[in-house]
């Protein structure tokens, strides 16, 4: 027998997940009124459609925020989903700012995804790494896979989506906006972020700039 679900239980999972009522109420039902089982179970049931909702439009969202300690480090993030109602969830802006402080950590990362990045820059990295000496005097089709590999790997430390997530090495920040796909039933979309640096661009007399970007984010 289906144990009743009273509509304040519904209401909290509506809150807590950001999924429709009735799937808040079957998943309730399926899971005798728990609501932490329940939300696991629409996260699993999210994940394996969450790549056929990547298609879909998303203009709502937010731009989020972030100042790292010391203020010496700043980034905005907008991050876009299909309706008001998910923008409002605790677990959007937390993925918001979650995002914001990815951004902050990877100082290489200036595009959203390895899609994004300029043909011409591509073009750029291939031949840099073709002239390079440990591999000039490989046969040629050797020299390919090697550039191939180290071109992949390059790339990926541009794209934000490739990075691991911060808080959880194991997943990707890509891996982690699928789980909010999943978990608030809409598409997510990282659209833009600026990261801004204290002294950027200005002539530096004494201090290293890259040293000291990297002494302000080993706090990470």
């Amino acid at each position: 027998m289906i144990k009743k679900i009273s509509a304040e239980n519904i209401k909290e999972l509506r809150n807590k997940t950001g999924a429709g009522m009735m799937d808040c109420k079957k998943a309730l039902e399926a899971t005798e009124g728990k609501i932490d089982l329940a939300i696991e179970n629409l996260r699993k049931k999210g994940l394996a459609s969450a790549n056929k909702k990547s298609t879909r439009v998303a203009t709502e969202g937010l731009i989020e925020s972030y100042i790292h300690a010391g203020s010496r480090i700043g980034v905005l993030v907008e991050l876009n989903c299909e309706t008001d109602f998910v923008a409002r969830q605790e677990q959007f802006h937390n993925l918001a700012k979650n995002i914001a402080m990815q951004v902050a950590a990877c100082q290489f990362v200036e595009y959203v995804s390895i899609h994004d990045i300029p043909e011409t820059i591509v073009i750029k990295e291939k031949n840099l790494e073709m002239d390079k000496d440990d591999i000039i005097n490989k046969p040629e089709e050797i020299k390919k896979q090697i550039v191939k590999g180290r071109i992949r790997k390059r790339l990926q430390e541009l794209s934000l989506m490739d990075q691991p997530f911060i808080k959880n090495p194991e997943i990707s920040v890509e891996e982690l906006v699928k789980q909010h796909i999943a978990l608030l039933g809409e598409n997510i979309k990282v659209r833009r972020f600026q990261r801004f640096l204290l002294g950027e661009g200005l002539e530096k007399k004494v201090d290293d700039f890259t040293q000291e970007v990297s002494n302000i984010i080993s706090g990470y």
